[in-house]
């Protein structure tokens, strides 16, 4: 028996629509794919347990060193905090002291300690060479042209404040630890940073010690 022609048309279009449906099914019936887990968040009650332990004796309590030759950590970026303990840790910031101290903390570890000492107020520190400020302002402020110097204010902000992540806070900070590492970035006993090598690699002891001293009274 001859089926209807209207039948045999509705039978031809039903196909590629049923074969359609069919492609379509499994990326309808796929499970939605599980998301990445959040990082954790930093545990300060942690932090200032392992701070207390492990840093604060050069550090001072509150991340205020009162030791001159140890920076101040209160209020620093966290991020850059982390980064440089994790390079203490692997070398690439070679410092036996402080490799020694770094080597005991796990990842988690170094974070949680991070964002309690960026939580610290900072005490401010103060400018103490005259003679030498004012040369120190001129650099901070405006580098110097005449050897490409780059104006420190340029990364790390007029009042020394820095930018999270990458230019780490200066306002306040010791003088003789400002002016020990950029001797180190010079000479070559700190290599964990290009930009500062090159920098620093330019400037005499007098005018790396007017940075320091200018740095030491930003606020």
């Amino acid at each position: 028996m001859k089926l209807p022609a209207s039948l045999l048309m509705a039978a031809f279009l039903a196909v590629p629509a049923l074969s359609a449906f069919a492609a379509e099914e499994p990326a309808h019936a796929a499970a939605p794919a599980a998301a990445a887990p959040a990082p954790a968040k930093p545990d300060l009650a942690q932090g200032e347990a392992k701070f207390t332990a492990v840093c604060a004796a050069c550090h001072g309590a509150d991340g205020n060193s009162g030791i001159p030759a140890n920076p101040k950590l209160a209020r620093q970026h966290p991020e850059y905090l982390v980064k440089q303990l994790q390079e203490f840790k692997n070398g690439k910031r070679p410092n036996p002291i402080m490799q020694g101290f770094a080597s005991q903390l796990s990842d988690a570890d170094m974070k949680n300690i991070a964002y309690w000492a960026g939580s610290q107020k900072p005490k401010a520190g103060f400018a103490k060479d005259k003679d030498l400020v004012a040369l120190g302002e001129r650099i901070y402020r405006g580098g110097i042209a005449d050897r490409q110097v780059a104006a420190c204010a340029g990364c790390h902000s007029p009042n020394g404040a820095g930018v999270p992540a990458q230019y780490p806070r200066l306002s306040g900070q010791h003088a003789d630890y400002t002016t020990a590492q950029l001797t180190a970035f010079r000479d070559g006993g700190r290599k964990n940073s290009l930009q500062m090598t090159q920098i620093a690699a330019k400037l005499n002891d007098r005018e790396i010690r007017a940075v320091a001293d200018y740095i030491a009274g930003l606020r």
